[in-house]
């Protein structure tokens, strides 16, 4: 490995790093504490040398640069430990491509994580079991029941996830971006990272530890690091190990484009990144602590929290700049105004490097609304599965006139009857669930008419207003509307309050308690989406694209429609199943594949007629710089991508679930069950989407756009 596969890029860091006074009696500790688990001579897998070489120590000196030794000991013993069992699993499992060892040697690594210590582990048959035998019982007594979890948890997705990777490099597959990003959090083991940050400097409130800011905190973090990591590790992993799951190996694959191409891509969504981090902490985390009414303490907690996610950035850039293990040796500063005496530390790179920061960063502000840009352009959308309709379509568009007059959503100067006519809601029911009953298609078709309604009630009102405010209290009462366990519902001021109070009721009827919270987080993570495009529609704020992406699966409904989907499945599929990697990963790929459909139809309506910044397409637009038929084709890629791996976790994936959950014939054919659900779903929006007036130029033409004439709704 003499010649480098590409120049790294100047990277955005604008926090310098920090060195713990107590490097040195970290790096004594680690080694002696590896030498007793096991890990170095004799291992197989390491020698001192190759310890000292990689030197864990400063890692976490410099991305843990406050904690006192004792607590900077154990950290760097925690580092030691993942990065061993990485280096370990890779020589025992994914060189020889043993998925059947690999899968046990996973499974009994949870048992050496008790949430109680009274629990009596296994005795240990391998240094990593030893590891963290030792590793859990000297870290979580100092640690709340709720940091335990979230931190078993993050430990357990990074182990796991090792055989995503490896069913990868068995099959010679590389992933897409959308799917990479998602899988790197886990197996990359930043989650986990963070976990340890929170040991380090404050535990977070459990009142807001599962709330978006803290969430994307922890998630831009994540990502950060992953595609820092990936872009000094590229050519080690890719070049020597024969890795696959590589950020700039992904993108080189998806726009098959050269080497440093894709590795300057990777810098630039590693930016945007830290910039949606900065956006977060300085904007989101502060409103948030108000809304949750958090103490002084908590507060000082949540921002030492955050300096200690932003140290781990600086710290951990510095130490990929000095370890062996990586790729470095033409890397260029990030601190060019230390020092301006060296190649590519003139005066001139300052101002550079700045007026770059800073035109990244505008961009997203910059975007004027309202521009002309005609008919949305429709690409030959790959589908492999065909539209069914209810033969019971036409009943169902009758009784949702019915229902919505009722109810009093055609009546607030949002929409009237030629616009729910446009919309042909029960159209998409039709296709989404073509076996439906007539009162299941009714009901299917009210919660479509209900959730389009809302969506298109918070830009059109509270953006129109510029209320923050009075969304966040509509979000609110909405919530309010969906008692779970015999609480009184307020009295309804609206139609969208009536809608759903009555949907409620109709679809919660025979629920349990619990079944009723998962809905009601389901309709209150979307609604709480809603507010989110608000507040970036009053900045005029263009999204980051992961940032996009994730919050899009929110605005559209996903988490509400995946849980209709799955109402009646029984005790037969265990819950477990539903949160493993694949599953999950099936659903999103479906999810994405649906919004990204939404947001090309709908380009000319969201861009020309309402001035919407949440488009896909527009935000690729900005972010590469391109125009608009070129981002079309960006996205059309990724939609396909997306598609071929729903096909593939169906046909790969999926089995090894079963198999892995020694699922009975029954919940096998449940699952099948599900997977035509969600065929059903993809083939009957497109269908809905290609037939309906809601997206077609003639009809957007001739409309009034924004309030009914007269009947400007009030603000409950």
């Amino acid at each position: 490995m003499t010649q480098q596969p590409f120049e790294l890029p100047h990277f955005y860091m604008p926090y310098p790093a920090r060195l713990n006074p107590h490097v040195d009696e970290a790096r004594a500790h680690s080694t002696a504490w590896a030498r007793e688990m096991g890990m170095l001579e004799g291992s197989g897998v390491w020698e001192q040398s190759d310890l000292d070489a990689h030197d864990y120590g400063l890692l976490c000196a410099y991305t843990h640069p406050d904690c006192d030794g004792p607590a900077l000991s154990l950290i760097t013993d925690w580092y030691v430990w993942v990065f061993f069992f990485d280096d370990h699993f890779l020589e025992m499992f994914k060189r020889t491509q043993d998925r059947a060892g690999g899968k046990a040697y996973l499974d009994r690594l949870p048992l050496f994580m008790p949430m109680d210590l009274s629990t009596p582990m296994p005795e240990p048959q391998n240094p990593v079991e030893a590891g963290l035998a030792d590793l859990w019982s000297r870290t979580v007594p100092a640690m709340s029941a709720d940091w335990r979890r979230r931190f078993a948890v993050a430990t357990e997705h990074l182990l796991n996830e090792s055989l995503w990777e490896l069913s990868n490099i068995n099959e010679g597959r590389i992933a897409n971006p959308v799917e990479y990003i998602e899988m790197r959090r886990k197996v990359g083991g930043a989650p986990w990272s963070a976990g340890l940050v929170e040991y380090a400097t404050a535990e977070v409130p459990t009142a807001v530890a599962g709330t978006r800011p803290l969430r994307v905190l922890m998630e831009t973090f994540s990502d950060a690091v992953h595609l820092r990591n990936d872009l000094f590790s590229y050519q080690r992993e890719v070049e020597d190990e024969g890795e696959n799951s590589n950020g700039v190996l992904v993108l080189e694959t998806f726009f098959g484009c050269t080497t440093q191409e894709a590795a300057d891509s990777v810098n630039d969504v590693l930016t945007s990144r830290l910039h949606q981090f900065e956006h977060t902490a300085l904007t989101e985390v502060p409103a948030l602590a108000l809304e949750k009414g958090l103490t002084p303490p908590e507060v000082a907690a949540v921002a030492a929290y955050t300096q200690g996610l932003q140290d781990w950035q600086s710290g951990g850039h510095e130490w990929h700049m000095k370890s062996s293990r990586y790729m470095n040796a033409r890397a260029r500063s990030t601190r060019p105004w230390q020092g301006l005496t060296g190649p590519g530390t003139s005066a001139a790179d300052v101002g550079a490097l700045l007026a770059s920061a800073g035109a990244e960063r505008l961009r997203a502000y910059t975007h004027v609304p309202y521009q002309k840009v005609g008919p949305s352009l429709l690409p030959d959308f790959y589908m492999p599965f065909q539209v069914e309709l209810s033969p019971h379509l036409d009943g169902a568009r009758t009784r949702l006139l019915e229902w919505t007059h009722r109810v009093g959503m055609l009546q607030e100067g949002v929409w009237d009857e030629d616009k729910l006519a446009a919309y042909d809601l029960p159209l998409c029911s039709a296709g989404l669930d073509p076996d439906a009953t007539p009162e299941a298609l009714d009901l299917s078709s009210r919660w479509l008419a209900w959730g389009t309604y809302g969506d298109d009630y918070y830009p059109l009102v509270f953006g129109h207003r510029r209320d923050l405010a009075a969304a966040r209290l509509t979000t609110d009462r909405l919530a309010a509307c969906m008692p779970v366990d015999g609480e009184e519902t307020l009295v309804p001021l609206n139609g969208m309050e009536r809608g759903l109070i009555d949907l409620w009721a109709l679809t919660t009827a025979a629920m349990t308690p619990d079944q009723r919270q998962t809905l009601k987080d389901a309709v209150n993570v979307m609604t709480e989406s809603w507010v989110w495009e608000l507040s970036n529609q009053l900045q005029n704020r263009i999204p980051d694209p992961v940032d996009y992406l994730e919050m899009r699966r929110a605005t559209f409904g996903s988490d509400l429609t995946l849980s209709l989907c799955r109402m009646g499945h029984g005790p037969a599929v265990p819950p477990e199943v539903y949160r493993s990697g694949p599953v999950r990963s099936l659903e999103n790929a479906a999810v994405d594949y649906a919004c990204l459909l939404n947001d090309v139809f709908s380009y000319q309506k969201e861009i020309e007629y309402e001035g919407e910044i949440h488009n896909a397409i527009l935000v690729v637009q900005n972010f590469f710089g391109i125009d608009y038929p070129t981002a079309l084709g960006v996205v059309h890629d990724l939609m396909t991508q997306r598609m071929r791996q729903f096909e593939h976790v169906v046909a790969h994936e999926l089995p090894i679930v079963y198999d892995d959950f020694d699922l009975s014939e029954e919940a096998r054919a449940i699952m099948r069950d599900y997977v035509d659900d969600l065929r059903n779903w993809l083939s009957g929006i497109l269908n809905w989407h290609r037939e309906v007036d809601r997206y077609k130029a003639d009809w957007l033409a001739g409309r009034t756009h924004g309030f009914l004439p007269d009947r400007a709704p009030a603000v409950p």
